[in-house]
């Protein structure tokens, strides 16, 4: 059995209003128009939104720490699949390749998403997962992340203010006064929010 497999890029993260305390990653069908709905913790959030937004945490977080790993030892992340969808959880798998061998290994989607962003590995899904399990209301944003989206609410935004700092500081320490001056002015502009 070959089921079509749909590929989907990170549209947006935002608080969920389904859950308190939890966000929505929002995945997007890449050359179409459906959305898929991923319910994530803070920590998977904010780990995601340092991807997205290429901030250097002044030290490796879980994630970049175990992709510093793979990538030592010749490992590549091919891709990640979400391959079930059951009581609004989703099951994903990574592919990667060591050497001739493809290694097929179950993750959570939130880690595996994480991982194929820091990694630049392309998401797929099944089909009939995506049609299931979609967006079914006719607003459909298609806005990207940036500037003032919702995923950029106080914990969020306090959290990466103080990464952002300690960057600073590992900047000027390591005397990369272009990268200081980019983090200082991206500070200044979160202080002002």
């Amino acid at each position: 059995m070959n089921k079509k497999k749909i590929e989907l890029q990170v549209q947006n993260i935002s608080n969920s209003q389904a859950q308190a305390g939890a966000y929505a990653l929002v995945l997007a069908e890449v050359g179409g128009n459906r959305q898929l709905p991923v319910i994530i913790g803070a920590y998977e959030a904010q780990a995601m939104l340092i991807e997205l937004k290429k901030i250097i945490p002044p030290r490796p977080m879980t994630h970049n720490l175990f992709a510093s790993v793979l990538e030592i030892l010749g490992v590549k992340l091919l891709r990640i699949l979400i391959y079930k969808a059951e009581n609004g959880i989703f099951y994903s798998f990574l592919y990667m390749k060591a050497e001739e061998t493809i290694l097929r290994i179950d993750a959570r989607t939130s880690d595996a998403v994480t991982l194929a962003l820091r990694m630049d590995a392309p998401i797929f899904i099944y089909e009939d997962i995506l049609e299931a399990e979609r967006l079914k209301t006719g607003e459909q944003s298609t806005a990207p992340m940036g500037d003032g989206s919702p995923a950029q609410d106080e914990f969020l935004q306090e959290d990466s203010l103080e990464m952002l700092k300690a960057a600073l500081q590992k900047a000027i320490e390591d005397e990369d006064y272009e990268r200081a001056a980019r983090l200082r002015d991206r500070i200044r502009s979160m202080e002002k929010e």
